[in-house]
């Protein structure tokens, strides 16, 4: 890991100041344990559920939230106990108990509606408030409220996903700092990166596929998410195998103790069609179900077109100190993959001229003058014609930008999408023994398995220069029979994959929360985890006739703007095995948390050991097993101070391990480990009434240790820089982000709430402590979102009449591959949607995305740009009793 030295002193002074602060207070320290317990439910004077309830513990730091059911439990020292219980739109209602040792009461808190808030009663009556998340939940598994977490979290609230029609969590990204789309030639999955580094993707904090290079993942659905937590930075072991960037774990569905049915259907452009059903309620006394169930299908702009069905099942028994899950999940899927997107024009530069000065001129376009051993020219040699007529086809933004194809495509036919199949079967078992101890297990078998035919590689070369020699043959303009045709595109490779992934893990959570009466409180946590993985991956490959190995080309491309396609299958050019292995990955780690609490004063700190061992055969060319073992110790520090209710300034150093995706290195030298590095200070300020909350942070996120090649190594005995006495690889390289990131959640009235989030980052690549690339290819250095949301009522019944109004900014993004020095523009794209009740049943809803058709990129590929959709046109009718 690499941070300067300033950094090391501010570090070493950070951890003086915080553990000089804990030694101060260890004398006030008591044996007295925090070991009684309230169990609590929130309702309304209509026997109504309040959810999200803030649960205070008055003149301490003590505090939680109730569930979506109403419940909530707290552990608490013996003698006089007085909770404050509030939640929007209602008056905070207290409650004085007086509890002995290990004793546990039950509180039930009838909230009244606080009219003060509004402007007319009628209007508390029609419309409630929005909710501002401000607790975490279950983020970093602990009992510690989102105020007083030293910790960089966002929470997107349900609320949010529902009001913008949010199918996957590619489109919910837009509500959380820090998290942008990948760039990359594949666009299988998801492709989320945090800060600019990698994320990991978790449902209820168990594994949700991603990391070690898998490219076959899925596409999330939000079809059965609740709402979405992020974590930002390394986790530390709290949830396994982490990536450097953070996690994004998914809150899912839970089953309610009421009745409550919702049918909703969803419709538009380019064939778009959803139907789903999402039913809960009680089975006997302690038992209650949910069952979700969806199925969506959509033509696609560009030809991008998905398909998916899914279904989801939840159990939940409950007894006053166990709590037993079952939950079970079926996804079918298929998602065409736009492997290239907008093609950049492969131009070498400053060969052309100046094409401000009068265009290029075509003599400039010289041919390559060097003689072979044999007498022949080494580069393609270019009529007089056929110059002008590269030179007629060219356009300023050519090697620099995308060739705009408009709504042609280059998602050939003889591709297939990418059909996914995951079933997922959960255990999760919670107990709490005492009221100081809570212990959860949690089970998890993942089993998927994925296939597609992705087309790689479309390359318009119109005059390139490689190696010293212009117009290489095939990197070159396509010439047959005389005929040059500017706009082709050569070197086309088809993939055809089959891959299947089987997983099993166990999380154990043991947490004990002690303290006394005085103000020095806190929490142990134990966290155990283990996961097996067992993977498969069959790869065979074909090509366009400039490739030796086609023994059947597939066409080349004669125009990229209007292409022309293969018929038939794939098979029929027949393509052959080019990889095939098998990898098993085990890993296992065992972690310690622990939270102190004093007065105004936070503090998190844990360590982790993390094993991996991934074991890879290529089955293929049956090769031997190679090992890799990636274990290592993870760490965090972090420190919160909270002056008065609604401001805290916290501070965070977390370390933590990565994994390598084991294909990426088969010279059976075990690498040095990548590790994660992230350093941040934040602020938090939250309104009295709960109703507004915003967070402004500061950051430096690293991975380091990465694999690079070494430019000097040479294994080819016939080539002129044969060198095999040097390395082949380097392990020195980092990829580094420093910013700031902001987040505002606030509902400002019953009418009016805006969601707002930015963030400012300087992403790097580094080798060796040198910077070789000052931006990281498709990461961009500024984006910001807004999403604001206006109620109105109307008509004779009051009905509410939603206007929503979005806003989404991103500035250019880098391109790599074949030397180039290209980008994609920065964007504007405004969205808008239109929602009324109709009845208390009934809500229609129209989302209108990218209203003034902007044109777009919504990824900077690989030699590439990936074009985001046009204007885009969904209604829902949702029907809920």
């Amino acid at each position: 890991m690499k941070i300067t030295l300033k950094e090391v002193n501010w570090l070493k002074n950070l951890k003086i100041i915080v553990v000089f602060l804990i030694l101060l207070q260890a004398p006030i320290l008591s044996a007295q344990n925090y070991s009684s317990q309230i169990l609590g439910i929130t309702k309304n004077q209509s026997d109504k559920i309040v959810g999200n309830a803030t649960i205070q513990i008055k003149g301490t730091q003590l505090g939680t939230s109730s569930n979506d059911q109403g419940r909530f439990s707290i552990a608490v020292p013996s003698g006089k106990i007085t909770v404050i219980v509030s939640s929007i739109g209602y008056k905070s209602l207290e409650k004085t108990v007086i509890l002995k040792t290990d004793e546990t009461v039950s509180l039930t808190f009838e909230l009244k509606k606080n009219l003060e808030d509004l402007d007319e009663v009628i209007i508390n009556a029609q419309v409630a408030k929005e909710k501002v998340a401000i607790s975490s939940g279950s983020a970093t598994k602990s009992n510690i409220s989102l105020m007083n977490t030293p910790a960089p979290i966002v929470v997107v609230a349900g609320y949010l996903l529902d009001q913008q029609a949010n199918s996957t969590i590619q489109e919910s990204i837009r509500n959380v700092s820090g998290v942008t789309q990948a760039g990359n030639n594949y666009n299988i999955g998801d492709n989320l990166i945090i800060r600019g580094l990698d994320a990991n993707y978790a449902y209820d904090g168990m594994y949700g596929g991603g990391s070690l290079g898998n490219t076959f993942n899925p596409v999330r659905s939000q079809t059965n998410i609740e709402k979405i937590e992020v974590l930002k930075g390394p986790s530390t072991g709290l949830y396994g195998m982490g990536a450097a960037g953070g996690i994004i774990n998914l809150i899912e569905k839970k089953p309610l103790d009421f009745e409550q049915y919702t049918l909703e259907s969803r419709f538009g452009n380019w064939g778009h069609y959803r139907i789903m059903a999402d039913l809960t309620g009680p089975l006997a006394k302690n038992l209650s179900y949910r069952l979700v169930s969806a199925s969506e299908s959509e033509e696609g702009y560009r030809d991008i077109s998905s398909q998916r069905f899914e279904t989801y099942g939840t159990l939940r028994y409950t007894t006053k100190k166990q709590e037993l899950t079952v939950s079970s999940a079926y996804i079918e899927d298929a998602v065409q993959i736009d492997a290239t997107g907008n093609p950049v024009r492969l131009i070498t530069p400053n060969v052309l001229g100046d094409p401000n000065a009068g265009g290029y001129s075509w003599e400039n376009l010289q041919n390559d003058p060097t003689l072979d051993k044999n007498g022949n020219f080494t580069g393609l040699q270019l009529s007089d014609d056929q110059r002008k007529t590269l030179a007629n086809s060219l356009l300023n933004s050519d090697g620099t930008e995308p060739f705009d194809i408009g709504d042609a495509t280059l998602v050939s036919p003889l591709s297939t999408p990418n059909e996914g199949v995951e079933s997922r079967i959960k255990l999760r078992h919670e107990w709490k023994p005492s009221a100081a101890w809570t212990i959860t297990n949690q089970f998890l078998y993942r089993n998927y398995k994925s296939n597609y035919v992705r087309q790689t590689g479309a390359l318009n070369y119109v005059y390139w220069a490689t190696s010293g020699v212009i117009n290489d043959d095939p990197r070159a303009p396509l010439v047959e029979n005389d005929v040059l045709y500017p706009y082709a595109a050569r070197r086309q490779e088809y993939r055809i994959v089959d891959a299947k992934e089987k997983m099993f893990q166990y999380f154990g959570d043991f947490k004990n929360t002690w303290g006394a009466e005085n103000k020095f409180h806190g929490e142990h946590m134990l966290s155990i985890n283990f996961e097996n993985r067992d993977i498969n991956f069959t790869q065979y490959n074909t090509w366009d006739a400039d490739d030796s190995r086609a023994t059947n080309p597939v066409p080349y491309i004669y125009d990229i703007r209007n292409p022309n396609w293969g018929s038939g299958s794939i098979w029929d050019y027949n393509p052959i095995l080019g990889t095939q292995y098998e990898k098993k990955v085990k890993a296992w780690g065992t972690g310690l948390q622990e939270v102190l609490y004093y007065d105004k004063f936070t503090a998190r700190m844990g360590g982790a050991f993390l094993g991996t061992i991934q074991n890879y055969q290529d089955i293929y060319a049956l090769g031997p097993y190679v090992d890799f073992d990636d274990s290592g110790f993870a760490y965090n520090f972090g420190l919160n101070y909270r002056p008065i209710d609604q401001l805290s300034l916290f501070a965070n150093y977390a370390a933590g391990r990565t994994v390598y995706a084991v294909t990426s290195s088969l010279d059976g030298d075990d690498r040095p480990d990548s590790e994660s590095l992230s350093i941040d200070f934040g602020l938090r300020y939250k309104s009295l009434k709960n109703d507004f909350l915003a967070s402004v942070v500061f950051f430096q996120t690293a991975t380091t240790n990465l694999q690079y090649s070494n430019d000097d190594y040479d294994d080819d005995p016939g080539s002129s820089a044969y060198n095999i006495s040097v390395p082949e690889y380097f392990y020195d390289q980092e990829n580094r982000t420093r910013g700031v990131e902001i987040d505002i959640n606030y509902a400002a009235t019953n009418l009016l709430s805006f969601n707002a989030n930015a963030t400012f980052q300087d992403p790097k690549t580094l080798e060796a402590s040198t910077v070789t690339n000052e931006q990281s290819t498709g990461v961009p250095k500024t984006y910001a979102r807004l999403w604001s949301q206006y109620k109105i009522l109307i008509g004779k019944n009051r009905n509410v009449m939603s206007l929503n109004f979005g806003v989404n900014y991103e500035s250019e993004r880098s391109i790599t591959g074949y030397g180039l020095n290209a980008h994609v523009d920065e964007y504007v794209i405004y969205d808008t949607a239109l929602g009324y009740n109709l009845s208390k049943n009934w809500n229609l809803k129209l989302n209108v995305a990218n209203l003034f058709n902007t044109r777009y990129y919504i990824k900077a590929m690989y030699a590439g740009g990936l074009p985001g959709e046009t204007r885009n046109f969904q209604g829902t009718v949702k029907y809920t009793f």
